[in-house]
């Protein structure tokens, strides 16, 4: 009876093996259920039928071959690729009326957002691939009273082991791809083309965990990569690698919601030709902690913004019934090799608010190139704390006071071999600091100034240690010391008033 029960458990496996593997082979062709690729025709139910009935048969590709598909909303389901050929578009219907909600919520700017072009919600083992392209239409879309509903094109939510490959990407009316909540995600040589409209997100991670987004080529006219956490629910355990950006925002950008953690996140590769609003933007304003965040091998080309990293007391909330946070944190962050060409307003712009620090970054290995051209006038601009605001860079204006680094409410920052070259004479001072601890300067080259301002300016500061910095300055011009300043030291000498100066080279 033992060995007839055992074979009967090994036939059972055999079985669910043997149907596992037909499953993945199953394909089911869309014009089945009668969708027409002319791209007039309105395949919304036809294709939703065929993705319904894949899933009923335990799951497989759902295929879309070459011609052009007119849709509109999309769920897949549980077991379902959708399969875009080459030589196929799946075109998204210019009107309004054929989308639907997929798991609404409010974005930063309170706006309502979650329709979509292809969604899936509570779904496993699903996701897109193929060389073919969906296509949004989003300006027609938008044209049709979509302003406010403004569908993304791609969007994960709650769902598990998602893969989107290979697939070319453009025209969202909003986002182009969203992950929301979703565990075990995968997207590689995806080409994103986003551009035209406000808010063209490349690829948005949102409370997600277990990420790997590689080899994609990204130009969008929003931030290029972003991620958020509209809920409470951590984002972890992230890798983006292999990336190339062209964007009309930010290249790489935390927080733009900020209501849960960024824990265990590795970025690297990365290959910026243009980021008109920022290139690495670290922001929580809504109470996130960002810890354990590695950012390197970053080549960065017209940026403006090369490094921000703001902490801030918004304090929003997104979804019903979500609690307001107390003020996040930013710690454990560490950004290494970084070169930028053609960077503009300032190289970097570290800034807590009173009583909250940033607290444990460690900026390595950093080369930037700025214009010049600063002014007088611009090194008198005193910055606004501005805490409440939405973070991006033109929370503070465009006259930044510093041409290196603008950095203050921040301690346990190390700076180790550091480098700037200007374009042309820059009369703001290089470095402009206050209400910091704890900070090294290791291993910093730094063009000189023009005009009356120091080199390096510092007030209300405690424990600073300036090593081997190289610099043309003169030593009365190189360092000014204001407020409660102790313990500022000068390759291991205290600098006293009047303030002493490091050799030049």
């Amino acid at each position: 009876m033992k060995n007839f029960r055992s074979l009967q458990i090994i036939c059972w496996l055999l079985l669910a093996m043997l149907a596992g593997a037909t499953d993945k082979k199953t394909i089911i062709d869309i014009t089945r259920f009668g969708a027409v690729g002319d791209g007039k025709t309105l395949n919304t139910a036809a294709i939703q039928q065929a993705i319904d009935a894949c899933s009923a048969q335990g799951g497989g590709q759902v295929r879309v071959p070459a011609g052009t598909w007119l849709t509109g909303t999309l769920l897949l389901k549980n077991n379902v690729v959708l399969l875009v050929e080459e030589n196929s578009t799946l075109l998204g219907s210019p009107d309004i009326k054929d989308y639907q909600i997929v798991d609404g919520f409010k974005d930063g700017l309170g706006q309502q957002m979650g329709y979509a072009l292809i969604g899936a919600v509570d779904a496993s083992n699903t996701g897109i691939t193929g060389k073919g392209t969906i296509d949004g239409q989003g300006k027609l879309v938008r044209a049709s009273g979509g302003h406010d509903r403004r569908p993304f094109l791609v969007r994960f939510v709650r769902c598990r082991q998602v893969k989107v490959t290979d697939i070319h990407l453009q025209g969202p009316t909003a986002w182009t791809m969203h992950f929301f909540h979703c565990t075990n995600v995968l997207a590689e040589r995806v080409v994103i083309r986003s551009r035209g409209l406000g808010n063209n997100d490349g690829i948005d991670i949102d409370c997600c965990e277990k990420v790997n987004i590689r080899d994609c080529d990204i130009d969008s006219g929003d931030d290029a990569i972003c991620f958020k956490t509209t809920s409470p629910y951590p984002c972890r355990d992230v890798t983006i690698s292999n990336i190339k950006i062209n964007t009309g925002e930010g290249a790489i950008k935390f927080g733009t919601e900020s209501a849960g953690n960024f824990e265990n996140i590795r970025v690297s590769n990365i290959d910026v030709a243009f980021a008109r609003e920022g290139g690495i933007k670290l922001f929580s304003v809504d109470g996130a902690k960002l810890q354990n965040i590695e950012i390197s091998d970053v080549k960065m080309d017209k940026v403006n913004m090369p490094i921000i990293i703001r902490l801030g007391a918004r304090l929003k909330t997104f979804r019903e019934g979500d609690a307001r946070q107390a003020v996040g944190s930013i710690g454990n962050i560490k950004i290494k090799n970084v070169t930028v060409q053609h960077g503009t307003w300032t190289g970097m712009l570290i800034s807590g608010i009173p009583g909250h620090y940033i607290d444990g970054i460690t900026l390595e290995n950093i080369r930037i190139n700025v214009p010049g051209e600063g002014t007088a006038a611009d090194a008198q601009v005193k910055l606004e704390e501005r805490e409440n605001d939405y973070p991006e860079i033109k929370m503070f204006g465009k006259q930044i006071p510093a041409y290196a680094l603008y950095i203050r409410h921040a301690r346990n920052i190390r700076f180790n071999n550091v480098s700037y070259t200007s374009d042309k004479p820059d009369a703001r001072p290089a470095v402009i600091a206050s209400d910091i601890q704890q900070i090294q300067f290791n291993r910093w080259t730094l063009p000189g100034n023009t005009g009356k301002e120091p080199l390096v300016r510092i007030s209300d500061a405690g424990s600073i240690q300036l090593q081997q910095i190289k610099h043309p300055a003169p030593p009365d011009k190189f360092l000014q010391l204001e407020g409660a300043a102790q313990n500022i030291t000068l390759d291991g000498r205290v600098a006293a008033a009047p303030p002493v100066s490091p050799d030049k080279p």
